[in-house]
């Protein structure tokens, strides 16, 4: 830390462990820039070594930018084609991490999430596509409003447009018509107006979960049937941009399966180019489609490629099977959407979106959130965001709170012995039978998940018991265990649950 503090003094830039450092040069503006100029710069800190990829601004600019992931004096020195580009150096200090800013979320012990410092993170995710493509500042900032009275800490957001978006419009790439765009220039208006945002975002504590591909277009503008190169120029571009934002997850396209102009294996070779791409290592996923309840064409997540499962399914009872099929964390991003839109995916009724999140997480997954009203001030919030009209906000935000009070990994507790959190959904038994250890005491509470009510029962409870239920829907169990005996140790017993259902 002396070198750190010899630095400082000659007052070089300071920027924050997972904070971005950004590096601003001047460059030629003719021919493509885009596709002709290479640029990259070799970051170091002692032996630790990362290389970003540089991009074009526009108007002669070309920027990098790196997420410093150790304090201390990071040194660094540019590579490009272009002589202009080529050999800058210079050096900045990072310094600790301000208050709130935890770094990346990584994958935690295969099923779990956790912030890079070890803070504890669980997804409570929401979808809205493309709230930042319309141009409408008021109805922007008042997503933003929505987002921060909400439980959300994430959000799935699409950078491509789609068939049904009329144009004029800001878009990736240059051009406000499809007979114009062209797809091998980017649009530096787009993606600034996005980085805001991405600032608010961050400022809220909501991860960025960024849609790179849909299959949504249909031909409209031509942004599902790229060719190869544009495909990885375009991947390219987005990591070399927004890849130093600590809070940016990628998911390489909603529905894979539905796009017909590409093959496993050409999901396959982007999400490895993803993976090479990114010094950040941020998640990586893809998300499949499904057909009217009868098919689900899940990717294969056991691939090295892929960081976690995100799924689209409306059957959370699956999770249990997903966890054992591959051990990485699940996350339902899809799992139908509270609304009235004539779609089957978007017309569910808060009570049974609560139900199937509460299904989902005990049984060890995470699950998204969505909204499709077609009749209000601001319509969908999964296509433009606005206002949330729906009644499960608040239900998930008491359960994101009952989550947050138990023990991080709460199937892991269960197995010991320490916790467990029963689900009964739309069952509605008078009672339950649960068998303890002999030698622990338990305290039982049952939580009315509709209401929001957590009713503590009298007494505690060891051994085989009987606990009472009212008979209605949507309850849970919470147990927590009280005390031990210097007879046994329960961390070392199962709570076994009667009913392969509550596991």
């Amino acid at each position: 830390m002396e070198d750190v503090g010899r630095h400082m003094k000659l007052k070089l830039q300071e920027v924050e462990r997972w904070g971005r450092f950004e590096l601003t040069l001047s460059g030629p503006s003719e021919g493509n820039p885009f596709r002709e100029v290479r640029l990259s710069a070799r970051f170091q800190y002692r032996n630790r070594i990362v290389e970003p990829e540089g991009f074009y601004d526009g108007d002669g600019t070309y920027r990098i930018r790196f997420m410093p992931d150790c304090p201390g004096v990071w040194r660094y020195v540019t590579s490009s084609n272009c002589s202009e580009l080529d050999g800058h150096a210079g050096a900045f200090v990072c310094t600790e991490a301000q208050e709130g800013n935890h770094g990346p979320v990584r994958v935690k012990e295969r099923y779990l999430f956790a912030y890079e410092d070890g803070t504890r993170y669980m997804p409570f995710g929401t979808t809205c596509y493309h709230w930042t493509h319309g141009g409408d500042e008021r109805l922007e900032e008042q997503t933003l409003e929505s987002l921060a009275a909400s439980p959300f800490n994430k959000i799935r957001m699409c950078l491509l447009p789609t068939q049904d978006m009329k144009p004029p419009l800001q878009l990736v790439f240059t051009g406000e018509y499809p007979e114009e765009l062209d797809r091998t220039r980017f649009n530096p208006d787009f993606f600034r107006r996005l980085e805001r945002r991405l600032e608010d975002l961050l400022r809220l504590g909501i991860e960025a979960d960024l849609v790179l591909f849909h299959p949504y277009d249909k031909g409209f503008w031509g942004v599902d049937n790229m060719d190869a190169e544009s495909d990885a120029s375009y991947i390219r571009y987005c990591i070399a941009r927004l890849g130093a934002y600590r809070h940016v997850w990628w998911s390489l396209c909603n529905e894979y399966d539905f796009n017909k102009f590409k093959t496993a294996a050409d999901w396959d070779r982007l999400l490895q180019l993803t993976q090479r791409c990114d010094p950040y290592q941020h998640l990586r996923s893809i998300h499949n489609g499904t057909k009217m309840y009868k098919s689900s064409s899940l990717y294969d997540f056991s691939k090295p490629w892929i960081t976690h499962q995100s799924i689209q399914h409306w059957d959370a009872e699956l999770t249990t099977s997903w966890r054992n099929a591959v051990a990485k964390p699940i996350v339902i991003d899809e799992i139908s959407y509270e609304g009235n839109s004539s779609r089957r995916w978007g017309n569910i009724s808060g009570e049974e979106l609560v139900h199937r999140f509460w299904e989902g997480m005990s049984r060890g997954g995470f699950v998204g959130h969505g909204e499709s009203f077609i009749d209000k001030e601001t319509r969908a919030w999964i296509s433009s965001g606005g206002k949330l009209y729906g009644e499960c906000v608040e239900r998930l935000a008491f359960l994101r709170r009952i989550m947050e009070e138990g023990p991080e990994d709460w199937l892991g507790a269960r197995s010991a012995g320490t916790y467990s959190l029963l689900y009964f959904g739309r069952r509605q038994p008078v009672f339950h039978w649960i068998d303890w250890p002999e030698q622990a005491a338990y305290r039982v509470e049952v939580i009315d998940t509709w209401n929001m009510q957590v009713t503590p029962l009298a007494g505690v409870f060891q051994g085989r018991s009987k606990v009472e239920l009212p008979g209605r829907p949507y309850l849970a169990l919470r147990v927590r265990l009280e005390t031990e005996s210097d007879a046994g140790h329960p961390r070392e017993q199962a709570v076994h649950a009667e009913g392969g259902r509550c596991g």
